[in-house]
């Protein structure tokens, strides 16, 4: 979440940097400050290029002031409204710098970067100009790296002090905030010899902004969409988009390939809604209303994989919500996977109008064409060659790891999710040996000793492998209790964690030889041998296929295939959707092609970040031999929106998903345009010669 300015100066006097006074402008009636003129107005937009854009003026008068109040409030700045204006006294300024923090996601650290050019995008900026220190979630910025980037910006030793106040100010903001970006720019020396922030700007973790009442008294929602403001409140991942059709979705990465076949298909999504598991007729209703209130929306595609969340409840809720207040506009469902049949049968017998039920996505599209009367556009994915790599044998084989001898820890047992997944490991075979709820020790659920502590049970019990049901705030610590006891797998299935949390955790489990998977996952599994996570039994087979995704739905809808294709699976495993996890692809190709009954491996990626790329490139590295089937869901995603995952990002810098596509390609990848054709992909490759 992007703060603007005035709110970013807000948090910078909480901390006691120093930022010219300033107000927020009325938008009517007398302009007043406590300040002499001249003034500076500044529009409030969360978009750069205020000032070509005419969003920021210098005014000698207040006659001046009026004037360029109603011009700055009237335009339109980067495709947006100003919200405010604030109004600063023109300080006279003899030098401007650069300042920030960032969390940077290519290296996995935190950077403070100094330079000696402000005003500017940083991008641009010389590369000579620029001071770079690296420094770590755990420890802080040091003395010595202050000085570094002090004496690099070459000002005078009188403000080595100030400097470093200001820098020592702004770093205990930005990790007990646990932000992503924390930028001055431009810091300016003032005729007086002053430091001071002429400009700022905070990028916030929206986990943390949940967290944080400091944070989430500042968020403005003047500057977001009214439905996504309204999605916000209720719970939704939600964004506004530019096309035709409502899309609600469980699962983001599903919703990311729904948003993908929909734009193919002539039919551009409306908007990116992830229901996730929470399937209710309340939640129905809202998500119904935010699709339907918007004027754009022309129809609207619901697609829902039952994995552990029951079709035939969604079905249920989808009645329960519509079936006194019918939806105005045409409502196609698609439904697949757990209890889809029933849940089809519960909307044909309800016959509620508008809501069409459809059990492919195939179906769906031809019902949206019907509807929408939009002509289908010509097929343009036609054969994809495979890539010529055969299976080389292991170098020196060995079995995955996890199997049917696994014995599992599960942390937050005694909770509502943790009580119903170790009931499902259980009856898939699980060994779950032992749980861990602080306070709850002494008891059993599901027959399975509860201890206060992970040391307690890993007293009593050999444990392989832990799996995590902890909420947001807890599951750092929890990581790193498991990680300090010498748990060798540990799976994080919460969703929420703050990106900076998780480097913390990373940086501290890195000597401890553990793996961690996730967070944000749907965990392990190695069909007819274990299950450490929440993903479906019953759409898993043993067979040769290893799959490795970033997404969960995603996941299902893939091994869904693969099997009813006579593919079955050796493992897959679903590394998480945040930017920072325990354990990528690379980490843990080296076990799952060590593995000699591996014979094909399915990488199921998502836009944002290289995980793919790197995995390609490694094998083609270590000369492993492997058929490898790619596929990158959210190739139509607009830059700069957190999809679901906050990991699934178009940077600005990013090159976008074609070129992601093509590097996965020159890296030994045969691409997949869509799941449907991911089976014969496979079987392709496994048969060629």
């Amino acid at each position: 979440m992007r703060f603007d300015e005035h709110a970013s100066k807000v948090l910078l006097e909480q901390v006691g940097v120093p930022v010219p006074p300033g107000l927020l402008a009325p938008e009517h009636g007398p302009l007043t400050a406590p300040f002499s003129l001249p003034w500076v107005l500044k529009a409030q937009v969360l978009t750069g290029g205020r000032g070509k854009a005419g969003g920021v003026r210098i005014v000698q008068s207040m006659e001046e002031a009026e004037a360029a109040r109603s011009a700055i409030l009237g335009r339109t700045i980067g495709g947006k409204k100003p919200t405010a204006i604030r109004v600063e006294p023109c300080l006279k300024v003899e030098r401007e710098m650069y300042l920030s923090l960032t969390v940077h996601r290519a290296s996995a650290r935190l950077l403070a970067t100094a330079g000696r050019h402000g005003g500017i995008e940083v991008e641009s900026a010389p590369k000579d100009s620029l001071r770079v220190e690296p420094f770590s979630a755990a420890l802080g910025l040091e003395e010595y790296q202050i000085r570094n980037l002090f004496f690099h910006l070459d000002l005078p030793i009188a403000l080595l002090r100030p400097f470093a106040d200001l820098v020592r100010a702004l770093a205990r903001l930005f990790l007990e905030e646990r932000l992503l970006v924390l930028e001055i720019n431009p810091l300016a020396v003032t005729a007086e010899g002053k430091l001071v922030a002429l400009d700022a700007k905070v990028e916030a973790d929206d986990h943390r902004v949940i967290q944080s009442p400091r944070l989430a008294a500042l968020v403005d929602p003047r500057h977001d969409d009214p439905l996504e403001v309204r999605a916000r409140q209720a719970g939704l991942s939600f964004h506004t988009l530019q096309g035709r059709i409502g899309m609600m979705v469980n699962g983001a990465g599903l919703a990311m390939a729904t948003m993908d076949i929909l734009h193919a298909h002539g039919l551009p999504a409306a908007n990116f809604l992830d229901l996730g598991g929470g399937a209710d007729a309340a939640a129905m209703r809202q998500a119904l209303d935010l699709l339907l209130e918007d004027p754009k929306v022309e129809a609207v595609c619901v697609n829902i994989f039952g994995g552990i969340l029951s079709c035939a409840e969604v079905a249920k809720a989808l009645v329960g919500a519509v079936a006194s207040n019918p939806p105005a506009k045409p409502v196609v469902v698609r439904l697949s996977g757990n209890r889809a049949e029933e849940g089809l049968r519960l909307l044909d017998t309800a016959r509620i109008a508008n809501v069409h039920p459809v059990e492919t996505l195939d179906a769906a599209m031809e019902k949206l064409h019907t509807l929408t009367g939009v002509r289908a556009p010509a097929h343009a994915h036609t054969d994809i060659p495979p890539a010529p790599t055969r299976r080389t044998p292991p170098a020196s084989p060995a079995p995955f790891p996890l199997g049917a001898g696994t014995r599992v820890l599960v942390q937050g047992i005694t909770g509502k999710q943790g009580q119903l997944h170790t009931r499902l490991m259980q009856e898939y075979g699980t060994q779950v040996v032992a749980g861990v709820t602080p306070g709850k020790g002494g008891t059993t659920v599901l027959g399975v000793p509860v201890y206060h502590t992970v040391e307690a049970a890993c007293a009593r019990h050999a444990i392989d492998a832990s799996i995590l049901f902890v909420p947001a705030p807890l599951a750092p610590d929890a990581i790193l209790e498991a990680a300090a006891c010498g748990i060798p797998w540990i799976v994080c299935i919460t969703d929420g964690i703050p990106q900076q949390d998780m480097l913390r955790v990373l940086e501290k489990t890195r000597s401890l030889g553990c793996r961690i998977i996730g967070p944000n996952c749907p965990g392990l599994i190695v069909p007819g041998g274990t299950k450490i996570g929440i993903m479906p039994a019953s759409i898993f087979s043993p067979g040769p296929i290893a799959v490795l995704s970033r997404s969960g739905t995603l996941t299902y809808e893939t091994v869904a295939r693969l099997s009813a294709a006579g593919l079955g699976q050796k493992v897959c495993i679903g590394v998480g959707g945040d930017p920072f996890v325990g354990s990528s692809f690379t980490d843990l190709a080296p076990l799952v092609v060590a593995d000699p009954d591996v014979q094909a491996l399915v990488v199921l990626g998502e836009i944002g970040g290289s995980a793919e790329e790197e995995l390609g490139e490694f094998l083609k590295k270590v000369g492993i031999g492997i058929p490898l089937v790619g596929f990158v869901a959210g190739r139509t995603a607009p830059r700069g929106k957190r999809l679901g995952h906050a990991g699934a990002i178009l940077e600005d810098t990013d090159p976008g998903p074609e070129a992601k596509i093509l590097r996965m390609q020159q890296r030994g990848y045969t691409m997949a345009p869509t799941l449907d054709h991911i089976p014969q992909l496979v079987a392709s490759l496994l048969t060629a010669p």
